[in-house]
């Protein structure tokens, strides 16, 4: 048998268990046992508070206090009616309070509420008549009722604590005070027993049911940050192209400049040589950035980025899913940055990607708006019809748009229409660009 030496005393194993058993017990019952845990108010309004006059309804929050200030009272009016009067009135009333009183110390302090039912238990055994004893009828039930408020509100755990320190408890009292007509230990012992299973049940339930909710919520917060990860990388990878381009013309301009002038100065051609230089160099850390914010399964796109002028393949693709879809163009079609090309064109794309999936059999209509200040989209369906169902989608749709609309500082709204429909509102503003001015034409050198 293995001894462990501390300070020149040998623990067994044995020694060892009983006093993290002992110590349990204290971090159960005795350590803050009338600290002041007041019991939450109730959350939401509940089933039978629903059926409440108005003028009630609002101490809906307040109904776990009632219902055990009148389980309370119950418990004093069947101490007063069931004990023996042979003490009076008054010491019946008073008998009543005193089994009353545990009850109620459940709703503020539910450790200290079970001790005050032990000491109820010593002193109505004291003055108790002839039968039940040593819990009469009115005892008995407030102990009972006070393990399970306890229960309810604590752990299991205290409830093992509890049914065993009840055994000792009536075992001592039968012993120590006795009784010639008996003890109705047996009988707490059952009843005590089946209680707290149920109520133990009920708060193993109530914990794990909270515990699920907790991890619903943390997996639902992390699942939105993939999301909005997942969006940003993509809209990372499709501009890549649009950037790169836009370097790519920088730095072949900047190398040609220097030929369409005769004769140019040597801080000229030392300029434009800087901004090759910076154009290639920008385009190079474009790449190795989008090469970490590539997945491993990413395959770059054979076509170019898709635009505007290519609406009408797309609506026609959605035409053949079955999706009856108009388009509407308004103003002056006029050719605008290839990024806000590329993000309208997939705000269109998710919206009428969200109408099949969520509105089976319904028609949408898409404008499309130049106006002086940039461009504004509108993507509108109408609800759903016939028997089919909608399909459940990832929920990733109206987080791409919003992030597509919030890198360009547009503005966005998305909502249900009166009709039961759905509706996307998208404007981005373009800075007005003024035409090139045509250079004089000149004699050729």
């Amino acid at each position: 048998m293995t001894k462990t030496t501390t300070g020149g005393t040998a623990r067994t194993p044995e020694f060892r268990m009983a006093s993290e058993v002992i110590g349990t017990l204290r971090q159960d019952l005795l350590t803050d046992a009338f600290a002041y845990r007041p019991l939450p108010l109730a959350e939401g309004p509940g089933r039978f508070a629903r059926v409440l006059p108005r003028v009630l309804r609002q101490y809906a929050p307040w109904r776990q206090y009632a219902a055990v200030a009148a389980l309370a009272f119950l418990v004093l009016l069947f101490t007063v009616n069931t004990h023996s009067g042979y003490l009076g009135d008054a010491a019946q009333l008073a008998m009543g309070l005193i089994a009353a009183v545990p009850v109620l110390m459940t709703l503020v302090r539910p450790i200290a509420a079970w001790w005050a039912a032990v000491a109820m238990t010593v002193v109505l055994a004291a003055l108790g008549g002839a039968v039940n004893w040593p819990w009469p009828p009115g005892s008995f039930l407030s102990y009972i009722a006070v393990m399970v408020l306890v229960t309810l509100r604590t752990r299991p755990r205290v409830a093992a604590w509890m049914w065993a320190l009840t055994l000792a408890l009536g075992f001592a009292l039968t012993v120590v005070l006795g009784s010639r007509w008996g003890s109705n230990l047996p009988e707490m012992a059952v009843t005590s027993a089946f209680a707290l299973v149920i109520a133990g049940s009920i708060q193993i339930r109530r914990a794990a049911r909270a515990e699920v909710s907790a991890q619903q919520e943390v997996t639902a917060v992390e699942r939105d940050k993939r999301t909005l990860l997942e969006e940003r990388t993509t809209i990372a990878r499709e501009l890549h192209d649009v950037v790169a381009h836009h370097m790519s013309v920088v730095a072949i301009q900047a190398e040609a400049a220097p030929y369409r002038v005769k004769n140019p100065p040597p801080e000229l051609e030392a300029a434009f040589v800087t901004i090759r230089e910076n154009a290639v160099a920008a385009l190079t850390e474009l790449r190795r950035v989008l090469g970490v914010v590539r997945s491993a399964d990413y395959e770059a796109p054979d076509a170019p980025q898709p635009t505007l002028a290519s609406l009408d393949g797309l609506l026609a693709n959605v035409r053949e899913a079955g999706l009856s879809v108009e388009k509407t163009i308004t103003g002056a079609v006029r050719e605008l940055p290839q990024g806000v090309e590329l993000s309208a064109y997939r705000i269109i794309q998710e919206a009428l990607s969200n109408t099949l999936r969520h509105a089976p059999g319904a028609a949408a209509g898409v404008e499309v708006s130049y106006v002086l200040g940039g461009l504004g989209i509108r993507i509108v369906n109408d609800p759903a019809t016939g028997d089919a169902r909608p399909s459940p989608g990832a929920g990733h749709g109206i987080t791409g748009m919003r992030e597509r609309v919030a890198m360009l500082e547009g503005e966005m709204t998305a909502g249900r229409t009166a009709d039961g429909g759905y509706e996307v509102a998208v404007f981005i503003p373009v800075p007005h660009r003024p035409e090139p001015v045509p250079e004089p034409q000149g004699e050729k050198a």
